[in-house]
Formats: C-alpha cells, sequence, structure tokens
C-alpha cells in the first residue's frame, strides 16, 4: 500500500493526486502546475490584446466612392448614410458647387458637387447617381458621387501626405481621403 509504512497511514490525498497525474498522462493531457497554468493563460491574454490593439492601430476605415473619374474617400465615422440621388431639388441662387438639397431622415441635406469644389471635368447631372451624407460638428451635408465602392480597411503605412486642397492622405493606389472639416467651411469650398 502507499503511504508511510512504518505509521500504516494511508495518504488519501497524495494517493488521489498520483491517481489524477496517471488519468491525464493516460488522457495524452499535459499536467501543468497551476503556477504554469496562470502563466500560459497570461501570455495568451497579452497575445490576443496586442493583436486587437495593432488591428485597430494599423488600418482606417473609410467609404470609397467614384466621382469626375477619380477616387475619394470618407472616413467611415463620419457617414451617416448612403442614398439615391432622387429627389435632388435646385436652390436658386446658391453657389456653383451646390448642386441642391434633399430630404432625408427629416432634414434638409445640402449636396455638394465635388466636381465643382475640386475643379474635375464631369458629366452632368445623370452621372451622380448616389449621395453619401456625412456629419461634420453635428452639421450634415451630402457629397455627390457617382458610384460607391463600399467600405475600404486603408493600412496605415500607405497612408501618404495628400496634395494641396481638402484632402487629409492619399494612398499607393491614388485615392484620396477627403478632409471634411475643410469642405463643410464655405470660405474654403468656395475657392474651388
Amino acid at each position: 500500500m502507499a503511504g508511510d509504512s512504518s505509521s500504516g497511514k494511508i495518504d488519501y490525498t497524495a494517493l488521489r493526486r498520483k491517481l489524477d497525474e496517471a488519468q491525464a498522462v493516460l488522457e495524452g493531457a499535459q499536467v501543468l502546475s497551476p503556477e504554469r497554468r496562470r502563466e500560459v493563460l497570461a501570455e495568451r491574454a497579452r497575445a490576443l490584446a496586442e493583436s486587437r490593439h495593432e488591428e485597430r492601430r494599423e488600418t482606417m476605415s473609410v467609404l470609397a466612392f467614384r466621382v469626375g473619374g477619380e477616387r475619394y474617400a470618407v472616413p467611415i465615422d463620419a457617414v451617416d448614410h448612403v442614398l439615391e440621388s432622387k429627389g435632388l431639388c435646385p436652390l436658386p441662387g446658391a453657389p456653383r458647387y451646390v448642386l441642391g438639397a434633399l430630404v432625408s431622415r427629416s432634414r434638409v441635406v445640402p449636396v455638394l458637387d465635388l466636381r465643382q469644389v475640386l475643379g474635375l471635368e464631369g458629366g452632368g447631372m445623370s452621372d451622380l447617381t448616389r449621395v453619401v451624407v456625412v456629419e461634420v460638428s453635428e452639421e450634415f451635408f451630402g457629397l455627390a458621387a457617382e458610384e460607391v465602392d463600399g467600405r475600404q480597411e486603408l493600412p496605415r503605412a500607405d497612408l501618404s501626405h495628400p496634395p494641396p486642397g481638402p484632402f487629409t492622405f492619399l494612398t499607393r493606389n491614388r485615392l484620396m481621403v477627403l478632409d471634411l472639416v475643410q469642405l463643410s467651411d464655405p470660405s474654403v469650398v468656395g475657392r474651388g
């Protein structure tokens, strides 16, 4: 029998531990001490937290669209919604860069023509089929687009300084991220 033969007592706790260890070995499981188990779990938690943090830090989420044969994007967190340009009402006396206004979600949204703002060649009103409604400082306005490409994740390493204008970044594949604060300022937009 296991235990101390001189006293005749059996150490059931030690015997149970040895049986549990033997059972684990037979089942193919590794026997980890409680300290080693805590270390392994802490390492896994640290690696998971770092990967989540790096993922957020390394990309920028944008909504990409096309206007005047060029590709543009706006930060996804500034996008309120995208809708069809049907129902766009002209605004008499408005500057050329304001196409008109739409009623959307119980508010009147002015719609900008980026072709006019940025000095791009472009077709007529029929080419502009979508409106990307954005929010800047609790104000809403729309950007007329020919086509919406959808959400994209831009690697921060691919972002470079943009050309002069209302832009924040330029990517390697010529996608320009718009500076919505500059676009919302009539003094900046009126110069285009």
